[in-house]
């Protein structure tokens, strides 16, 4: 039964894809997060449905007469530059065949990034959108929460199997991403319920983040709730909740979950944690010796540790944004992940700055202010868990960047409506055109 209906979501909506080829974003979108084919359990599992909407997207997008510009932003050039750049680190990859392999995953990620560029280009694109995403992730974050409040949080969170965020650690990335997006969303509604709603889905969204059990997704949640304060209009709302959500981790959390996130002092003697640093060190080691290009993807392998790592026989996943970017792609690559970041995080500073002047501006400010908290969730937590391809996080420096576009034709309309006409001018100033002879 959930085969067939996801099956009918999907393409009941590829005709409205072809005529209004923004909605095969929402649709790809909510495929890309919430999964609902891997939570078939027949044909639909592994039916390639976000495939069928990417290339609907595309017939669409061409037949269309929506404007096929992509905003050429410092976010968008660097982007454009950091793919390129892991082309070339994939020709001189160490594992060839499976490089070419994930290079194309990426590349799909990314290509459907830069059409979200194009064709979310109004307030109500771009407002849908975080609604499908937030909507998407916060069911395993409501499910999660009621999971660990009805077990008492003896068993970890886990997400979707077979997909990006199917992992606990993974899972709990995503959901400290969703709940500024969340608040967000809370922020803007005018439906009494729909903002009761939205606190509930955030507390027990928090409360599935804790769940997860892990112990970067902890750290990640702090620094995150700290960022939600200080970016929120309402500190002393926002205090409250957070406030409630850690009174409720207490009363639910059992003593084992407190000696494990205890391990966090006591690392040295933690046999996992050890191996993640034993991983970071074979990156380092790696981007020494291949300074430029590293490894290439997939390559943190026992062939690779056995020459660059100081345990040899400790083989791990890279788990960390910033290493797995550094053992993959070196230096350079490194270098421009960064680079996409901060220019990213100082364009939606600008976006605040300049949105706060007008009140009808304040949701683009509050959109990129949360933006903002989402992506230091991802920046700390993502140290300690290898997700640099994860689409989220593209998706917010693309959300930043049609924020900044569209902010740019509100203000430069406004400007227009507000100057006399040419015509009216004194002569002798600016902008006076000389009347026509009768």
């Amino acid at each position: 039964m959930r085969d067939i209906f996801v099956m009918a979501v999907v393409f009941g909506y590829l005709p409205s894809v072809l005529s209004k080829p923004w909605v095969g974003i929402y649709l790809w979108s909510w495929l890309g997060y919430m999964n609902p084919h891997r939570l078939a359990w027949g044909f639909a599992y592994n039916f390639p449905f976000a495939y069928i909407v990417a290339l609907t997207v595309a017939i669409g997008l061409f037949f269309s007469k929506e404007p096929k510009k992509i905003p050429w932003t410092r976010e968008s050039k660097l982007l454009l530059i950091l793919i390129i750049w892991m082309l070339v680190t994939t020709i001189f990859a160490f594992y060839p065949a499976q490089a070419w392999v994930q290079m194309e995953k990426v590349v799909k990620i990314q290509v459907m990034v830069f059409i979200t560029m194009i064709l979310i280009t109004t307030r109500e694109r771009i407002n849908t959108l975080v609604w499908i995403i937030a909507l998407s992730l916060g069911f395993y974050g409501v499910k999660g929460g009621i999971f660990t409040i009805l077990h008492g949080g003896t068993y970890r969170v886990w997400g979707p199997a077979g997909s990006f965020i199917g992992g606990n650690n993974e899972i709990a990335l995503a959901l400290i991403m969703i709940i500024p997006l969340m608040r967000y969303l809370q922020i803007q509604t005018s439906h009494h319920w729909v903002r009761i709603g939205l606190g509930v889905a955030m507390l027990l969204t928090a409360v599935s983040v804790i769940g997860s059990q892990s112990r970067g997704a902890l750290l990640g949640a702090l620094a995150m709730g700290f960022f939600l304060w200080l970016k929120s209009r309402n500190k002393l709302f926002t205090g409250l909740t957070i406030a409630v959500a850690v009174l409720m981790v207490a009363m639910i959390m059992p003593k084992q979950w407190y000696e494990r996130m205890d391990t966090i002092k006591t690392y040295d003697q933690d046999q996992s944690a050890m191996g993640r640093i034993n991983a970071w060190t074979m990156a380092f080691n790696l981007a020494k010796d291949r300074p430029l290009v590293g490894g290439g993807f997939e390559t943190f392998k026992d062939d690779i540790f056995a020459v660059y790592a100081p345990d040899p026989g400790n083989v791990h996943d890279a788990h960390s944004i910033y290493f797995e970017m550094l053992g993959e792609h070196g230096f350079v690559g490194l270098f421009i992940f960064l680079a996409l970041g901060m220019v990213t995080w100082r364009t939606a500073s600008g976006v605040i700055r300049r949105a706060r002047q007008h009140p009808d501006d304040r949701w683009v400010a509050d959109l990129a202010a949360m933006c903002q908290v989402s992506m230091i969730g991802y920046a700390v937590s993502g140290a300690f868990l290898g997700l640099s391809y994860f689409d989220l996080y593209y998706h917010l420096i693309a959300l930043i960047v049609v924020s900044k576009v569209c902010l740019d034709k509100i203000i430069l309309a406004r400007e227009q409506n507000k100057a006399p006409d040419a015509a009216d001018q004194e002569p002798g100033t600016r902008g006076y055109r000389r009347p026509a002879k009768a």
